[in-house]
């Protein structure tokens, strides 16, 4: 199979995962999964021979105050399409299952999500601060509720 238009993606995403919904009017099919099956949905879009999601590049987070958003930006480099897949998580306890095994790439993007919003991948290699100093871990610069009295900052 090759070059599925986004209807068709949608049909193949919910085959690997009923459970799957979609956002509308996306530049990109968008689908909203339960953290929970996001490392087998990870795998099956990697290995699926029609998906053939073989590039993460790009993973951030938001911050919606009562939850967070873990966001995966996904591209075939052999089919040419993009799949964008969120999930929901819990803001007391936000963690979802690294992804570090299917695409390298997520290994650094992980460890910046770990350090600005507290996220733990679990089963991440070695997570721990990327880009922030010494002394920072734990205290979460891109969480809303941000504050650090020293250099006068609140989000």
């Amino acid at each position: 199979m090759s070059n599925m238009n986004a209807e068709e993606l949608r049909s193949k995403l919910t085959e690997l995962l009923p459970t799957v919904s979609f956002e509308e009017n996306t530049e990109w099919v968008t689908a909203n999964i339960d953290a929970a099956a996001w490392l087998s949905f990870a795998q099956q879009l990697k290995n699926d021979t029609a998906l053939g999601c073989d590039f993460l590049f790009c993973i951030t987070c938001i911050d919606w105050k009562t939850h967070l958003t873990m966001v995966y930006h996904l591209t075939s480099t052999t089919f040419r399409h993009n799949i964008v897949v969120k999930a929901k998580l819990d803001f007391n306890k936000p963690e979802i299952e690294s992804v570090s095994g299917i695409w390298k790439t997520a290994e650094f993007h992980e460890r910046e999500v770990f350090e600005m919003f507290g996220v733990n991948f679990l089963h991440h290699p070695d997570l721990r601060l990327l880009i922030l100093p010494d002394g920072w871990e734990g205290r979460k610069p891109m969480l809303k509720d941000f504050e650090d009295p020293i250099n006068m900052i609140k989000l």
